[in-house]
């Protein structure tokens, strides 16, 4: 366990520094078809140190705005608190703030930089939905993603992924736009590659941070789960709640691909299959979990 903590935290200033570099390339290119210059190269590194510097600091408040989540203030939360006070005190982590989300579909997530300064959202159909034994079983799961610094790997994948697509976007509009204009480099070979590499690196920017994204492993999930039973000590508790939410099938509203891996259960809607086929592999390769299925058998023979 202390292994996987430590490898976490590796990985994520692997993942600052990658998506680092990534946006410093990205926003060079742009700068490139803007012909900015060496001025602009370094507009675009102080971008990227920036963006970076804030998915540290920020990401939890980043995150939580995007699910439009609310403090859990009031006593209709009161059993919300009390499940998570206690979940703390058997993990030996400080109790995170606490959050919810009004929507009808079953959700969670955690967030935050590390268990000092994490936070927790619930929708209020998870609460709706769950007993207490299932609640507590989807609290020690996502707790177990604080301790695990789990949150804060997936939580910068969200505002870089966010800052790349932004970039990219700008990009691809000013290619269309006619890029540099600079009649120089119609006959400059080396000008005209390196437009040509710029425009291939701003349309494939995306998909390189979607698969760095992914690049950290669904392992994550099998992980918190046990992770969780081993502070609830009730395996079934959290496996009928997995089933409670793969039965429900409601999307979350304020759902999205860039934040998907936080949820418990991916929030985005993927069509049935026809005459029970499963899906491709290129679709279950850009999967953010491993099939809820698979979680439920593990759980179930704990």
């Amino acid at each position: 366990m202390f292994e996987q903590i430590s490898a976490n935290k590796r990985r994520t200033w692997l993942l600052l520094i990658g998506f680092g570099a990534l946006i410093a390339a990205v926003a060079a290119a742009v700068t490139t078809l803007f012909g900015l210059g060496a001025w602009g190269f370094a507009v675009a590194v102080v971008f990227a140190v920036l963006t970076s510097w804030t998915s540290y600091w920020c990401s939890d408040r980043l995150a939580l705005a995007a699910a439009r989540a609310r403090p859990a203030d009031g006593p209709e939360f009161a059993r919300y608190h009390n499940l998570v006070e206690g979940l703390c005190i058997a993990a030996g982590i400080p109790k995170p703030r606490l959050y919810v989300v009004d929507d009808a579909a079953p959700n969670a997530f955690a967030t935050g930089r590390n268990p000092e300064h994490a936070a927790v959202a619930v929708t209020t159909g998870l609460l709706a939905l769950l007993d207490r034994v299932e609640l507590e079983g989807v609290l020690a799961h996502e707790l177990s993603h604080v301790k695990n610094y789990d949150m804060l790997v997936g939580t910068i994948a969200v505002t870089a992924v966010g800052a790349l697509a932004l970039l990219s976007d700008i990009g691809l509009r000013v290619m269309l736009w006619g890029g540099d204009r600079d009649d120089d480099s119609s006959n400059n070979p080396l000008a005209g590659f390196i437009a040509v590499a710029a425009i291939v690196l701003i349309a494939l920017a995306p998909l390189g941070a979607r698969l760095m994204q992914f690049a950290m492993s669904r392992r994550r999930e099998f992980l918190a789960d046990a992770s969780g039973v081993a502070l609830t000590r009730y395996p079934p508790g959290l496996a009928s709640a997995l089933e409670k939410l793969r039965a429900n099938g409601t999307v979350v509203a304020a759902g999205s691909r860039a934040m998907a891996q936080l949820w418990i259960e991916s929030p985005l809607d993927y069509p049935a299959d026809e005459e029970g086929k499963q899906r491709s592999w290129l679709n279950r390769a850009f999967d953010t979990h491993p099939p809820i299925e698979e979680r439920i058998e593990v759980l179930r023979a704990m």
